[in-house]
C-alpha cells in the first residue's frame, strides 16, 4: 500500500447514489433490505450492471475531485450495506424470506437459513478490480461482518446463534483473501449490531469476528455504527460496545463522533488501533465548513495521536443529495489539509 499523508480521508463506504441509478425516495422510506429489493433500481434488468459501473466511476471520480485519499467504489451496486453479500451464500432461501427485528425493534424481512452457509464463488472480487483499475490511489472495500448478518437472518438450520455466526465467518474470511488477492488496500467488515446488540456480541460476535479476519494479508477495518441518520435520528453520546474492539484482531476501527457529538475519552481504551474517525454529519444535508470537522477532529486529539486517525464521514452518505455528499467532501479534505499545516507548524 502507498505512503499517506498525515490524516488521511476516506468514505465509510458509501457514496450518493444517483436519482436516475435508484429510487432515493423509496430507498429512504424503508429500511435498509436485508433480502434483495430489484424494485429501488431505476434500469431495466438488461441495462443496470452497465449503469452500476457508470455510478461508480462517478463516485470515483467526485472523491478524486475532493481529495479524498482512500477511495472506495461508493457501493453503488449495492442496495444495502450488507444484502448484496448475504444474499449471494448458499444454504439462505432468499426466494422465501423470514423475519427478524431491525435494530430499531421493526420486522423486516431477512434472509431464511435452511442449510449450511457456504460462499460458492467470490462475491465482490470483481468490484474491486473494477475500482483498482479506475485510480491510482488507496483503495478500500467494504464485507458485511458475521455477527452482523447472523442478527439479520432467520436460523433454520443451526439451532445455535454462536454457531450461525461463526459459519458466516467462515464465508467471510474466504471473501476477505480474495479481495485482498483482487487489489484491495484496505478491507473493512462492518459490524453495525455489535454496537446495537452489545450482550450477544460480548457472548460470541468478537471470536466470529477475529475468525473472519483470520490471517489476512492486508489492512483490515471494523466498522461499528449507530444506524444510518437518514432513519435512525436519536443518538445516544457512547457506544454500548467499542472499547471491546481492542480484543479485535483488525488494524483500524471505524467509529462516527459527528452527529452523536461521541465522548471521545473511549479511543483511549483503542491504544493499538488506527481510528477511522467519522466526522461528517449526515444528519443535516447542510455543508460544513472545513473549521467545523477540523474542530470535531481536535476533540479526538487528547486520546489519539495524529498519525492513528483517518479523517472520515458518518455512515450513510448514500442517502444524501449528490451535491450535498460532494460538498461535505470537499470540506473534510480541506479540514485534513488544516490539520497537516497545524502539525507541521
Amino acid at each position: 500500500m502507498q505512503m499517506l499523508p498525515l490524516f488521511p480521508t476516506s468514505l465509510v463506504g458509501s457514496y450518493a447514489q444517483p436519482e436516475w441509478l435508484i429510487d432515493r425516495a423509496k430507498l429512504a422510506g424503508r429500511f435498509p433490505p436485508r433480502v434483495r429489493a430489484r424494485e429501488l433500481w431505476r434500469p431495466e434488468a438488461d441495462h443496470l450492471a452497465e449503469a452500476q459501473d457508470d455510478a461508480t466511476l462517478l463516485a470515483i471520480r467526485a472523491q478524486e475531485r475532493s481529495g479524498l485519499d482512500i477511495l472506495t467504489d461508493g457501493e453503488m451496486r449495492r442496495e444495502s450495506y450488507s444484502n448484496h453479500f448475504a444474499t449471494a451464500l448458499e444454504g439462505v432461501d432468499i426466494d422465501h424470506p423470514g423475519e427478524a427485528l431491525d435494530r430499531s425493534g421493526h420486522p423486516n424481512p431477512v434472509p431464511r437459513v435452511v442449510g449450511p452457509i457456504r460462499r460458492p464463488r467470490a462475491v465482490q472480487a470483481d468490484d474491486v478490480r473494477f475500482l483498482r483499475a479506475n485510480t491510482d490511489r488507496v483503495i478500500k472495500v467494504t464485507v458485511p461482518g458475521p455477527f452482523t448478518m447472523s442478527q439479520q437472518a432467520q436460523d433454520d438450520h443451526y439451532g445455535r446463534p454462536e454457531a450461525l455466526a461463526m459459519a458466516y465467518a467462515e464465508a467471510v474470511n474466504a471473501e476477505v483473501h480474495d479481495l485482498f488477492a483482487a487489489g484491495a488496500d484496505i478491507v473493512q467488515l462492518d459490524e453495525p449490531y455489535m454496537q446495537a446488540r452489545p450482550e450477544s456480541a460480548r457472548e460470541f460476535g468478537l471470536q466470529a469476528l477475529n475468525r473472519a479476519l483470520e490471517n489476512a494479508p492486508g489492512t483490515t477495518a471494523v466498522h461499528i455504527c449507530f444506524g444510518y441518520a437518514a432513519i435512525i435520528h436519536d443518538r445516544p453520546s457512547g457506544y454500548s460496545f467499542l472499547p471491546e474492539l481492542a480484543g479485535c484482531s483488525c488494524d483500524q476501527v471505524s467509529i462516527e463522533t459527528a452527529q452523536s457529538n461521541l465522548d471521545t475519552s473511549v479511543l483511549k481504551h483503542l491504544p493499538d488501533k488506527t481510528i477511522i474517525l467519522g466526522v461528517i454529519d449526515l444528519s443535516d444535508h447542510t455543508v460544513e465548513s472545513a473549521e467545523t470537522v477540523a474542530a470535531r477532529v481536535r476533540r479526538a486529539l487528547p486520546f489519539v495521536e495524529p498519525e492513528r486517525i483517518v479523517v472520515a464521514t458518518d455512515c450513510g452518505m448514500k442517502y444524501l443529495p449528490r451535491r450535498s455528499a460532494e460538498g461535505k467532501l470537499r470540506a473534510m479534505a480541506a479540514a485534513a489539509r488544516m490539520l497537516r499545516a497545524e502539525a507541521e507548524g
